[in-house]
C-alpha cells in the first residue's frame, strides 16, 4: 500500500485552486535520479546531490529506498553511523524499519509513518529492516530526505518526531482525483492547513497519489524552492506539461501555483502516480559536507569527526555494540 489510504477521497477538505492571476511554476530542470548502493548493500535512486543537481537548498540529499520485493533474507539496511549539522526525513510507503540510536531511543515506522530526526549536534543510530520483513521477505518502499540546519541551529540538542500515519494531514483536489498526505508545512499559506512535522528550516512536503488523468493544482509559496519527485508512475508538470517517470525530478522556477497531471494510465503497483512535492526557503549558507556530516566550514566537519572518534556524539548502546559501525545515511 502507499503508506495510508482513504476510502471516499470526497470528504478530505480540498485544496485551494489558485487564483486566475497566480503565475504557475516553470520546469526549470528535469534530473533522472542515479543509482547507488548505500548501508549494508541496499540499491537507492539518488535524484540530489549529483552531478546534474549538485545543491537543492535547504535540502542536502533525497534517497528514494525501493520500490522492491525482498525475498526472505534479502533486506538490508544502515548499520550504525553518525549524523551531525541536519535532519533525517524518513517516510515508508510499504515495509517497516527498525531504529536505534545512542541516546537510548529507538521505534519502528511502519507504513505511512514518518521519522523525524534532528542531528544537530550529533548522534549515532542504526535503520534495520524489521526482523518479520527479513525472515518472510516482501515490498519495502520509502524515501529520505536531508533537511539542512540553519547555522544558528547546527549544534541544537538531538531530537524524535514520530509521525505516525494517522498524524498526517490528509487533503484532495479541486477534482477529487488526488489524495496529498501532507508531512511539513503547507501549500502556499492558503487553507489553513498544515502537516504535523515541526521544522527548523521552514518547508513543505508532501506525498500525492493522483489518479490516471486526474490534476492537482495547488498554491506554493513563491519565497520557496519547489520540486516535483515521480516516485512510481507517469505524468507531466508545468503549464508546458513536461513529462516525467519514475525516477525524475522536476526542479521548478519562479511562481506561485503548480500543476502535476497524471497521465491516462499508470503501469504500476498501485495504479496511480505516486510524488512528492517538496520545496523550502533556501538558507544561502556556506555547506561543507563530509559523508554524514553538514556544517558551515571546513574546521566544524573537523571538530565533527574528532568528537565522533572521541565518543563524544555518544555510545552505542551495550545490547547492540556488537553490529558494525557505517558511514550510510
Amino acid at each position: 500500500m502507499p503508506g495510508i489510504t482513504v476510502p471516499d477521497l470526497l470528504v478530505l477538505p480540498r485544496i485551494p485552486v489558485p487564483p486566475p492571476e497566480a503565475a504557475e511554476r516553470p520546469v526549470r530542470q528535469v534530473v533522472t535520479a542515479h543509482q547507488q548502493l548505500e548501508g549494508a548493500g541496499f540499491a537507492v535512486r539518488r535524484p540530489f546531490p549529483s552531478a546534474d543537481l549538485p545543491g537543492a537548498d535547504p535540502f542536502i540529499l533525497l534517497d528514494h529506498l525501493g520500490e522492491v520485493a525482498y525475498e526472505p533474507h534479502e533486506a538490508k539496511g544502515a548499520p550504525w553511523h553518525p549524523h551531525r549539522g541536519f535532519e533525517t526525513v524518513t517516510y515508508l510507503m510499504d515495509g517497516t524499519f527498525v531504529h536505534h540510536d545512542s541516546h537510548g531511543g529507538g521505534g519502528r515506522i511502519n507504513e505511512g509513518d514518518t521519522q523525524w530526526m534532528t542531528a544537530g549536534s550529533g548522534v549515532l543510530h542504526d535503520e534495520l529492516p524489521s526482523e518479520e520483513l527479513v525472515l518472510s521477505g516482501g515490498w519495502f518502499h520509502g524515501v529520505q530526505l536531508w533537511v539542512n540546519l540553519p547555522r544558528a541551529q547546527k549544534m541544537v540538542a538531538p531530537r524524535y518526531q514520530d509521525l505516525k500515519a494517522d498524524k498526517l494531514t490528509l487533503l484532495t483536489s479541486a477534482d477529487g482525483g488526488a489524495l496529498v498526505r501532507l508531512i511539513a508545512g503547507d501549500l502556499g499559506g492558503f487553507g489553513g492547513f498544515e502537516g504535523p512535522g515541526m521544522t527548523y528550516t521552514p518547508i513543505s512536503y508532501a506525498h500525492v497519489s493522483l489518479s490516471p488523468g486526474a490534476q492537482l493544482r495547488t498554491p506554493w509559496q513563491p519565497d520557496f524552492s519547489a520540486m516535483v519527485y515521480v516516485l512510481s508512475g507517469a505524468g507531466a508538470v508545468g503549464a508546458e506539461g513536461r513529462t516525467l517517470q519514475t525516477g525524475q525530478l522536476a526542479v521548478l522556477g519562479a511562481g506561485d501555483a503548480i500543476t502535476v497531471r497524471a497521465a491516462d494510465r499508470q503501469d504500476n503497483r498501485t495504479g496511480q502516480l505516486e510524488l512528492l512535492l517538496l520545496g523550502g526557503r533556501p538558507l544561502r549558507e556556506p555547506v561543507v559536507q563530509y559523508g554524514p556530516f553538514v556544517m558551515n566550514t571546513k574546521e566544524e566537519i573537523l571538530e565533527a569527526m574528532h568528537d565522533y572518534r572521541d565518543g563524544r556524539m555518544g555510545q552505542i548502546p551495550a545490547e547492540h555494540a556488537g553490529r558494525r559501525l557505517g558511514d550510510g545515511s
